[in-house]
């Protein structure tokens, strides 16, 4: 094996030209490969942590009836009923399970103070809000259950409307205007970035009560709820269901999911985006083992009497398809190694100088990499090899 490992590279080093013109194919799809499918792993890794970041085990109730794996089905009544306060506060006299349990009115609208205006979301929301979602206050203090029952004019800002509106002036106490109505400031969050490409620091917190008259509506757009372990997660589902259930009597117009099942939807959509991208790069592989088997074919005949020889000599039919077997899986094999390589560089700068581009290279990346180029190698050989190793000693003597 050794010798002819040997007389493949001696044939390769010969005619490096053509060798390296060859293995450009392969080099290109491992590339491929490697780069794809890390978009697509880096985009899972990203999800997963994102929807960490948000808060841990929450669990999250919705208007109208869904199938968390996928669809909409139809609702069981003619409408769905919305999610009301009083919801709210049956789910914490009827449970157990539930550590919190927080009213979300979702809207929008222009925040004004002075003369500066900013179009910005605007949340209701519940005195539990910071906690669940790993808001924290800079300064000042978080909307409280007396501000919610009160319904209080107040709001809590993120740090992007304060810049925008207030420049480096303290906001605390202050008055703005939030759609139509008069609020005061009363607290300041701490930076959170963005999620999902959405400026988490561009909102503004107020009560639920007060969103619900600043907004003209009597409903909420969502509840959020948490429980204290994931093994709690399940029971709790089936208690929120139970209890909103029953205030319907026995219509299931809502839904209820975890963070886990939102991680398995979002997987499945990332997996899916690796597959085809996995497919897409894998193109590129397949042009580069038909070039090396267009290759082979041109060694083949140009060795011919090189191949009646070495049968003249002895050599049997397997040492001969051995020999060019192995000459194609060291091109295919040295094209992924180059590829990998480049592909491990262009990862590690985009990861350093463009941190927030989600590309994730894995072990298993690697593998599947140049496990793939290995076998092209294979495939792309083994047909030029035996096509040598057939040639009838004579003939192949007597070729020109």
């Amino acid at each position: 094996m050794f010798e002819h490992l040997r007389s493949a590279l001696q044939s390769l080093t010969s005619n490096k030209t053509r060798a390296g013109l060859t293995m450009l194919g392969v080099i290109i799809g491992v590339l491929a490969v490697v780069l794809l499918v890390s978009v697509g792993d880096g985009a899972r890794v990203y999800l997963d942590s994102t929807l960490s970041s948000i808060g841990t085990n929450l669990l999250f109730v919705t208007p109208g009836r869904r199938e968390t794996r996928g669809g909409f089905s139809h609702p069981q009544s003619g409408s769905a009923k919305p999610l009301t306060m009083d919801d709210v506060h049956a789910l914490e006299r009827q449970t157990h399970l539930l550590t919190s349990v927080c009213p979300i009115v979702e809207g929008g609208g222009a925040v004004r103070y002075g003369g500066r205006t900013r179009d910005t979301m605007v949340a209701g929301v519940g005195e539990s809000f910071g906690v669940l979602r790993s808001m924290t206050i800079n300064i000042g203090t978080h909307i409280s259950s007396e501000d919610v029952d009160a319904r209080r004019r107040v709001a809590v800002l993120g740090r992007t409307v304060v810049r925008e509106l207030f420049g480096n002036e303290n906001p605390l106490g202050k008055a703005i205007r939030v759609a139509n109505g008069r609020f005061r400031v009363i607290g300041v969050l701490e930076p959170k970035g963005s999620t999902f490409g959405a400026d988490m620091d561009d909102l503004v917190l107020i009560p639920a009560t007060s969103a619900e008259d600043l907004f003209g509506q009597e409903f909420l757009t969502s509840i959020l709820t948490a429980v204290r372990s994931r093994e709690d997660a399940a029971p709790a589902m089936e208690e929120i269901e139970q209890t909103l259930a029953r205030r319907r009597h026995g219509e299931r117009t809502f839904t209820v999911m975890s963070q886990d099942d939102l991680m398995n939807v979002f997987g499945s959509l990332t997996s899916a985006m690796t597959l085809a991208l996995l497919a897409i790069a894998s193109v590129s592989l397949i042009v580069g083992g038909i070039g090396i088997m267009n290759i082979m074919f041109v060694s083949v005949r140009e060795r011919t009497r090189e191949i009646g020889l070495r049968r003249a000599l002895g050599a049997t039919r397997g040492d001969v398809l051995l020999q060019f077997l192995v000459e194609s899986l060291v091109l295919s094999s040295t094209g992924g190694l180059i590829g990998l390589a480049i592909g491990v560089v262009v990862i590690a700068g985009v990861n350093r100088y463009f941190p927030d581009v989600p590309l994730r290279l894995s072990a298993w990346i690697a593998a599947v990499a140049f496990g793939a180029a290995f076998v092209v190698g294979v495939v792309s050989g083994v047909v030029p090899a035996r096509r040598a190793a057939r040639l009838d000693p004579v003939e192949a003597l007597r070729y020109e």
